[in-house]
């Protein structure tokens, strides 16, 4: 469905996931109808794969990507692609069941100049709800997070907080990096996606960024999308790669001073140890769930707050998966 100035850019980027990508894309040309293009960055694609994805999706414009990269860096190979009055970035283990795309266009054009992005809600497979917006990220929650005390974050886990899981359409602090509608041009002009980060946390970055320069970000619980991530038991094989990355993303982005950082160590190592023991004693077979995150949890220990990149530290373990 593309357009030579469409209304709608959707960005995904799939890494040789032909099961989680045909569903979303599937989905998208059932319930869209305003003018689009699809951008799929192809993140190391098999050549078959490839192949049988141009010729099933002769609408979607392929971006080969065949280095290793991160979330910030694939998508924004497509982003600058974009023509789209707007950028709709999409994860692939996601689908529709009703005309998100269309509702989400809707919702923005009714909200104030100042409003750059609107997201649906998200729901698991069954059903049962995942995410309605996002609390005002901090220091102290992220500290609180990372020792699984949920019931002290703020009041996001009740629904009390202003920005999350509230009816209707409202302001929400944050944005979801899975599924959100966010203005082309004020994307472009904080440049994107931060690539620092190689999994995580962009997305809540981004939304901070956004908010310091003025512009506000919206939830319409109305709209519902599907998103499979944590809906099974399942775990990658990559989570040994991502964990210990996203964990030093995080480092990056709340280690703001000399305190913080020896704060965020103090307890962020111990913790990951722990839950190393925790998951090596539930081990059963080689790559199970528990060796997965037994793996993942000790080199979340081992690299945490080291002088590496999210990305180094990505290739690192990467490269220790079997294949």
């Amino acid at each position: 469905m593309s357009n030579t100035n469409p209304t709608v850019s959707i960005v995904i980027v799939c890494m040789n996931n032909l099961k989680n990508l045909y569903p979303c894309l599937e989905s998208i040309k059932k319930y869209t109808t305003v003018s689009y293009e699809t951008l799929v960055t192809a993140y190391l694609f098999t050549p078959e794969n490839l192949k049988k994805a141009k010729e099933d999706f002769p609408w979607v414009t392929f971006i080969e990507s065949n280095e290793i990269r991160g979330f910030s860096e694939n998508n924004n190979l497509a982003l600058r692609q974009a023509k789209g009055r707007y950028c709709f970035v999409l994860n692939d283990d996601t689908y529709m069941e009703e005309p998100v795309i269309d509702r989400l266009v809707e919702t923005i054009e009714q909200l104030p100049e100042d409003v750059a992005v609107v997201s649906p809600r998200s729901v698991f497979p069954d059903g049962t709800l995942q995410s309605c917006g996002r609390p005002e990220p901090s220091f102290s929650g992220h500290v609180l997070g990372m020792l699984d005390i949920f019931k002290l974050r703020g009041k996001e886990q009740d629904g009390k907080s202003k920005y999350h899981n509230q009816p209707g359409i409202f302001e929400t602090a944050t944005v979801v990096g899975a599924f959100f509608l966010i203005k082309t041009d004020i994307f472009r002009e904080v440049g994107y996606f931060n690539e620092t980060y190689f999994f995580c946390p962009e997305d809540v970055e981004l939304g901070i960024v956004l908010r310091k320069r003025g512009y506000k970000l919206y939830v319409n619980s109305d709209i519902t999308i599907v998103h499979i991530e944590g809906g099974t038991n399942k775990v990658s094989k990559v989570r040994i790669a991502t964990n210990p990355a996203g964990a030093q993303g995080a480092f990056l982005m709340w280690g703001t001073t000399p305190f913080r950082r020896f704060l965020m160590k103090t307890i962020g190592r111990p913790v990951a140890y722990l839950k190393h023991l925790y998951w090596r004693a539930k081990i059963k077979e080689p790559w199970d769930k528990a060796y997965i995150m037994s793996r993942a949890k000790k080199n979340v220990f081992d690299t945490y707050g080291s002088k590496a990149t999210p990305k180094e530290i990505f290739i690192k373990y990467y490269n220790t998966i079997k294949k």
